[in-house]
């Protein structure tokens, strides 16, 4: 009997080292990958397409922004083109009529994706599971209406001719080697918060919350609030990815905040992986390879994206990169 008391300490104390080893191991296999995927970024120039790349990032920044939502705290939005679009249109409008350099526009852009996301997100965030995700559907209709009636969006025919202007007022970024790194930096940065918010005690309060919401409230969790601070931040950064793929393209148009980009984005989490860190990059890459690569083809694109989309619900449940973590036993 002594025996037994004595060896529970022991087995517990034991445990704490193989976690802490466990998510050092954890870290160090996201840091390589990580490291790889920055070093993909900064070479693909030499071989591919810069605004293809670029375009690649902003996606990547957005789907990796939603995944922040549904893949850690478990809620379905089919609204998020509305932050997309919204600072789409704010650094177009901003750059092109009020003059803002680059970064203040890109910077405003985040801001009002933001405000967007707090004030969305009061109307929202009591609600779950299909209501939440219909409400944000609701929401973001109402946006798209609203722009394309705004007079200073120029509706249909959207914000052209966006100037990119001068960062800091010193680096030109009129062509795509000068406009390459900012966007890059902005990309590398987004993840890299991102990262550091799933990994936060923040992060582990909410995947808690995710996993099982009434026993986080018996710990005395605000539920409501963590998930609307989550659905914030998730707005704000793909707030950060429009306002930027304006900049890119040099366009904000309807397209960013219709409902369907709200489809495409859940498409690419689900591809890449829903929960895992590096999944949405996969996922965006895949996504925007087959829409740009298989444009001939027209319309026919969506019904391709639709059965991959099919082979990988039915075939890899959890995503590429999901299902090479799974074989690997690494968490990505």
């Amino acid at each position: 009997m002594a025996h037994t008391q004595t060896s529970a300490p022991a087995d517990a104390a034991g445990a704490a080292p193989r976690q802490e080893k466990a998510s050092a191991g954890a870290s160090r296999h996201q840091l390589v990958a990580f490291l790889i995927m920055a070093a993909f970024f900064a070479v693909a120039p030499l071989v591919v397409y810069p605004v293809f790349l670029m375009k690649v990032m902003c996606f990547a920044l957005f789907a990796c922004a939603f995944n922040l939502l549904i893949g850690y705290g478990g809620l379905l939005s089919f609204g998020h083109a509305m932050f997309l679009g919204t600072a789409g249109y704010v650094a177009a409008h901003s750059a092109k009529v009020w003059g803002f350099t680059p970064e203040l526009a890109i910077l405003t852009a985040t801001a009002c994706a933001g405000v967007l996301a707090w004030v969305t997100g009061f109307l929202a965030i009591k609600r779950q599971g299909i209501y939440f995700a219909m409400i944000t559907l609701a929401l973001a209709q109402m946006i798209f209406f609203f722009y394309l009636q705004a007079p200073f969006t120029g509706g249909e025919d959207g914000i052209q001719a966006v100037p990119r202007g001068k960062l800091f007022g010193i680096f030109d970024l009129s062509s795509a080697v000068g406009m390459y790194p900012v966007v890059l930096l902005i990309f590398l940065g987004g993840f890299l918060l991102i990262w550091r918010i799933v990994n936060s005690p923040f992060g582990q309060i909410l995947k808690a919350i995710r996993e099982n919401e009434p026993r986080a409230l018996s710990l005395g969790y605000d539920t409501d609030r963590y998930k609307h601070v989550a659905y914030v931040l998730s707005g704000t950064l793909s707030g950060l990815a429009g306002g930027t793929k304006a900049l890119v393209f040099q366009l904000a148009s309807l397209t960013d905040v219709h409902w369907s980009m709200s489809g495409e984005v859940v498409l690419m989490t689900l591809v890449g992986g829903l929960g895992t860190l590096f999944g949405p990059v996969v996922g965006a890459g895949v996504i925007v390879s087959m829409q740009n690569y298989l444009a001939q083809i027209g319309a026919w694109v969506t019904v391709v994206q639709g059965v991959i989309f099919v082979i990988c619900v039915l075939a890899f449940r959890r995503g590429i990169v999901g299902e090479i973590a799974n074989i690997l036993r690494k968490p990505l």
